[in-house]
């Protein structure tokens, strides 16, 4: 019985091991990294670990925020 005690003792204590290990590396890799991008006011990407900043969208069409397009209508043959 006390064999038993020592073996369950160290699989636990393994368990809890790997399960720190799990618990650091997830914050080192994406929780603090995503912290300190969005405290700058940048854009996370969880999936590729990207800080990216954010493009708006005047910047490709140049046109002024709220400016329309008019577009003609297509003619009848």
């Amino acid at each position: 019985m006390n064999r038993l005690i020592d073996r369950l003792k160290i699989v636990f204590l393994g368990i809890f091991a790997v399960l720190c290990v799990a618990v650091w590396t997830l914050h080192l890799v994406w929780i603090w990294p995503a912290k300190r991008c969005e405290a700058k006011g940048m854009w996370w990407d969880w999936r590729t670990r990207i800080c990216a900043l954010p493009v708006p969208l005047e910047i490709f069409t140049h046109r002024k925020t709220g400016e329309t397009v008019i577009v003609p209508a297509p003619q009848p043959d």
